[in-house]
């Protein structure tokens, strides 16, 4: 079980980690520049998945996935809170789920990286708090 202060500490960690990550996909010259550098990384790992150039449509939509994760950290570490910290979790499994699906299809392995850290801080933001009662147990209280 997790103190409240811890999951506080988790919940910005996640935030931060996010927007060192993900800042570079918010225009289309950084953006341009991180799957260049992708690119290096898988040719230098020898990967057999090549990771892709991007069109102006999928540059578009990491562009806009960058944007909408920088605001949404920005708003994690000036509010960080137990219920942010969960739909937060959610978002994360959501996006392994996603990034896993992906990697099945022909992805490159190199998303995998990042599945790890969206498990990570999804499993540690959803983990219960101490001195908490769960939902389960207020309503019983409520009920009697």
């Amino acid at each position: 079980m997790l103190s409240v202060k811890r999951n506080l500490h988790i919940v910005r960690a996640s935030a931060w980690y996010d927007l060192i990550v993900t800042a570079g996909f918010m225009t289309p010259w950084t953006a341009s520049m991180v799957f260049k550098g992708f690119a290096a990384l898988s040719d230098e790992l020898a990967l057999s998945r090549p990771v892709p150039i991007l069109d102006a449509t999928t540059m578009l939509l990491a562009n806009l996935l960058g944007s909408v994760v920088v605001v949404w950290s920005l708003w994690r570490l000036r509010h960080p809170g137990r219920s942010v910290g969960l739909y937060d979790a959610l978002a994360r499994m959501l996006f392994a789920t996603w990034q896993l699906y992906a990697v099945a299809h022909g992805a490159s392995f190199l998303l995998l990286g990042f599945t790890v850290f969206e498990i990570g801080f999804g499993i540690a933001q959803s983990l219960p708090l101490s001195g908490q009662r769960t939902w389960g147990e207020a309503r019983r209280r409520k009920t009697h």
